[in-house]
């Protein structure tokens, strides 16, 4: 079972990315603040659950959530400030478009830079841990594969609706037959 807060007493933005690893697209982060009360039998961290589960909590994330934001870096800018910035400038951008400001984040992982002085907490696979980070990795996730089904569309070489950008054995090929796309990250090694 997923812990509601680490500090009951603090409004907690829980904070995770998707697609860090991804030879194209943007990084998505998001941050969700729940209520301390907020229960779903499903919830886990994005990576334990099928996109059928991740798609049926989405809308009672976005719906029950005392308030929910995601961003994106395009991969310009993450070839410009590395992923590890790109992927805490959209946990910037995310936490800046929430409607309630948290007193205190959870940042899945062991890394961040400091936002406008907010406290936070670093927690090591956190999105399995909290609540809010898992909720948060769900959103970053759907968002992200979401945009990436539309890209697919227009650039059906890559496979991108079912590998969502990450470097499959099929879309390494397809970049090393046909070159890269505007949508791949330069700096990232295709072999």
């Amino acid at each position: 079972m997923l812990l509601p807060y680490l500090n009951k007493k603090e409004i907690e933005a829980g904070c995770d990315e998707a697609g860090r690893g991804c030879l194209a697209g943007p990084v998505f982060a998001a941050a969700v603040i729940l209520p301390t009360s907020f229960r779903h039998s499903l919830l886990n961290d994005s990576k334990k659950l099928t996109e059928k589960k991740r798609d049926l909590l989405r809308p009672i994330i976005e719906q029950e959530a005392i308030a929910w934001a995601v961003a994106s870096i395009n991969p310009k800018k993450i070839d410009q400030i590395n992923i590890l910035n790109a992927s805490f400038l959209a946990m910037h951008r995310a936490i800046a478009k929430l409607t309630t400001t948290p007193t205190s984040l959870l940042i899945d992982g062991n890394r961040f830079n400091e936002y406008k002085n907010f406290p936070y907490h670093c927690i090591i696979k956190g999105d399995g841990k909290y609540a809010s980070i898992a909720a948060a990795s769900i959103l970053a996730k759907t968002h992200r594969d979401e945009l990436m089904r539309k890209l697919a569309k227009k650039f059906p070489l890559y496979d991108w609706d079912t590998n969502m950008g990450y470097p499959t054995k099929a879309h390494r090929s397809a970049i090393l037959k046909h070159g890269s796309s505007k949508h791949h990250r330069k700096t990232f090694r295709v072999q």
